[in-house]
């Protein structure tokens, strides 16, 4: 997300005193920023496979598609991973952590939202959004059915991961990296952040509040240096959770790159809590003394 685009589309609303669709609709425009685009060189997704998931939706009452990409795991009874990823960039844009999930031992499928790449048309919302992700999901249980399912989401990704995990019952854990607790709190972080919008919200995200009723381990990952999303919301989403649960802070990671600074944390959090073995690991798997006590982030300030 860009943080003062979306601050600036709600002043700019009740400025002009928009209607509550156009309202809306700015909100989910710049949330999601919808985009066909992905970053990096030709052959990003070299050794990933296309697959299409074709639904019927409620939210449109059409039938809709998505694209996702499929990266196997090198043992055919690997655990898989559904990975939902963040605002932006389409789901290419996410290959190198589909290749750091993969080298973790995953199975990975990760999707386009409906609005982005290759999916079907049309402008995300938080509700477009859940249902795609349950889409996949039940793409990915109907395949492989007798693999154990994880969730991972990085960023806006995080949010719907949680939503997701919440309503299904058959996730054996959740991961979420560079999330938040709400829409609200984040603006509340901004630079204008004072200026009182929550109400105007329409894409609330309200991940602080479904936590609690995710019925697996979730691992929560947070940068230190995150100037995007603070630490201090990381944090707080993973007071709110049930146990079992970890809390990561990868020292020096920001919110692009802590998958990757912090991938020897990530070895040791799923031998921990999810009782997995990753490739490289040589630790013991039994929980890491310590793990959830890292030091509270500070508090959010003005960036």
């Amino acid at each position: 997300m860009k943080r003062t685009a979306l601050l600036l589309s709600l002043v700019l609303a009740l400025a002009v005193s928009a209607g509550c669709s156009t309202l809306d609709a700015k909100q989910r425009e710049w949330i999601f920023q919808p985009s066909n685009r992905s970053w990096g060189s030709t052959g990003i997704t070299e050794g990933m496979q296309d697959v299409w998931i074709p639904f019927a939706s409620r939210t449109t009452a059409k039938a809709e598609r998505l694209h996702g990409l499929w990266m196997p795991a090198e043992r055919a009874d690997a655990p898989v991973l559904l990975y939902l990823h963040g605002a932006r960039w389409n789901v290419a844009g996410s290959s190198p952590r589909i290749r750091r999930m993969n080298a973790l031992g995953f199975s990975v499928l990760a999707v386009d939202y409906r609005g982005f790449g290759q999916s079907s048309e049309g402008l995300p919302s938080e509700a477009m959004a859940a249902e795609d992700a349950r889409a996949a999901w039940d793409w990915l249980a109907e395949r492989h059915p007798t693999a154990p399912r994880y969730i991972f989401g990085h960023s806006l990704g995080g949010a719907i991961a949680i939503d997701l995990a919440r309503e299904v019952q058959d996730e054996k854990g959740v991961m979420v990296e560079g999330t938040f607790t709400s829409i609200a709190e984040v603006v509340s972080t901004f630079k204008w952040g004072w200026l009182p919008v929550s109400a105007l919200i329409t894409q609330r995200f309200e991940s602080v509040r479904k936590v609690a009723e995710i019925g697996s381990p979730l691992l929560v990952v947070h940068g230190s240096r995150d100037s995007l999303i603070l630490p201090a919301l990381g944090r707080k989403l993973y007071d709110a959770a049930q146990e079992p649960k970890r809390f990561v802070l990868v020292e020096g990671g920001s919110h692009h790159n802590t998958n990757d600074v912090g991938m020897e944390l990530y070895r040791e959090a799923l031998a921990s809590l999810f009782r997995l073995t990753p490739p490289g690991y040589e630790g013991d798997p039994a929980p890491l003394v310590g793990l959830n006590d890292a030091p509270p982030a500070p508090a959010p300030t003005t960036p």
